[in-house]
């Protein structure tokens, strides 16, 4: 039978395997999609136009004030493109003749993600880094004394580390320099430029937030490579392992089990079916066992049973069916105690029986009321489909049961059954 089962065995697994590999390229491609994309990043801080400023004016080492807003998409979790807003402020500094000029920019960029490339993920999972560059316009105005306006081409370049709060957000900390080509007035608007060149440097540096947007748990910039599908090959073969399961230790795997409960130590066929010779509805081994401890060979091909010692062990509470924490079903070991009433019950037509469910002390009584009710139908229900008419078949439901130590996790799984009083 072993040899059978191992065979069977294997087929399932060659089947699901081969099942399953068919699914790996969606599978796969599923999870290259499976991150957001989209993203919108708002930054405020400080600037220092290098050059060109005209004699006598200076701003400050650090210069209020930069605003930066940008919407950004990656392709995947290395690259993208963004689109963003930039607006300066310049001023006067210590010793410096007063000017007061306003610079405004839009620019297309790439963007790089630095993290991923060199495999942050090694040492973080909070930290990023983020590389971009690109080019734009520039718009640079003075309004005093005279009005004037300056527009330039750009090109920028810059880098932004990221620290990741939660799967929404994350704060960023970016350098940039943006230099200009046929910039004709100098960054204080005083004088003009005399070169056609890239005449013009600006450094901005910005602390900021980006909110990820999109339906996906993680945005592109925290994915791993390869992370997903390698989710997806475990799931798999978790599938498969969850398929080899053999909760009752009959030596059949859960998926061709068609009996789930089998007793612990019951022979079984290549089905996981107790093994029944007779056609009586009780299993071999059980029957075995009562015909050896309960009952007597008269020596004509008849069977005498002890009736009365074995009414007594049943209402001594020496046949009980028993159950899991919270649970309404019988544990795989012990279901012998069903059996061993049901066969009861069929040598003894006139007799009827009172099933009487039990539960543990922890939780509401109200709802182990209920529980106890719901175990002892369970058993009732079970005699009722081997034939057992529902009228010999009386449910009590005994509620919680307080003779053991409610501390004790031993105690208490003796008190989460069924117990049978005959009448």
């Amino acid at each position: 039978m072993k040899k059978i089962i191992l065979n069977l065995v294997l087929a399932s697994v060659v089947t699901t395997m081969s099942a399953q590999t068919g699914s790996v390229k969606n599978t796969e491609a599923a999870v290259e999609n499976s991150f957001n994309k989209w993203s919108v990043e708002l930054a405020g801080g400080f600037n220092k136009p290098s050059r060109t400023m005209s004699p006598g004016h200076r701003t400050a080492v650090v210069s209020p004030y930069v605003v930066d807003l940008g919407v950004r998409y990656m392709f995947n979790n290395k690259f993208g493109l963004k689109t963003d807003l930039g607006y300066n402020s310049f001023t006067e500094g210590d010793n410096s003749i007063k000017f007061d000029t306003k610079y405004y920019r839009v620019n297309l960029q790439g963007v790089a993600n630095l993290g991923r490339i060199m495999s942050f993920e090694t040492w973080t999972k909070t930290i990023g880094l983020l590389g971009h560059a690109g080019v734009g316009l520039s718009f640079l105005e003075k309004e005093n004394p005279s009005f004037s306006r300056d527009r330039m081409g750009n090109l920028m370049a810059g880098i932004t580390g990221q620290i990741k709060l939660s799967d929404r957000i994350a704060l960023t900390g970016d350098f940039t320099t943006i230099v200009h080509g046929r910039q004709n007035l100098a960054f204080d608007g005083a004088s003009t430029v005399s070169t056609r060149g890239l005449s013009g440097a600006l450094f901005n540096g910005t602390a900021g937030i980006t909110v990820y947007l999109g339906n996906n748990v993680k945005h592109a910039d925290w994915v791993i490579d390869n992370e997903g599908k390698f989710d997806a090959i475990d799931a798999r073969f978790t599938a498969i392992e969850n398929k080899m399961l053999d909760s009752d230790n009959d030596g059949v795997a859960d998926y061709l089990d068609q009996e789930a409960n089998t007793p612990a130590g019951q022979m079984v066929d290549t089905k996981g079916r107790s093994i029944d010779k007779n056609n009586n509805n009780v299993a071999d081994d059980t029957e075995a066992y009562i015909m050896k401890n309960y009952a007597a060979n008269t020596g004509d091909g008849s069977v005498v049973y002890n009736n009365d010692l074995i009414k007594s062990l049943i209402n001594g509470g020496y046949v009980a069916v028993y159950f899991d924490f919270d649970k309404s079903t019988p544990t795989n070991v012990s279901t012998e105690g069903t059996d061993f009433i049901l066969t009861y019950l069929r040598n003894n037509p006139t007799a009827s029986v009172d099933i009487i469910g039990h539960a543990d002390e922890l939780g509401r009584s109200e709802y182990n009321d209920k529980l106890s009710a719901a175990r002892a139908n369970n058993v009732k229900n079970t005699l009722m489909k081997a034939n057992i008419e529902a009228s010999r078949l009386n449910v009590i439901a005994a509620g919680e049961d307080s003779s053991v130590d409610k501390n004790s996790d031993a105690a208490r799984k003796l008190v989460r059954r069924v117990t049978f009083m005959v009448k």
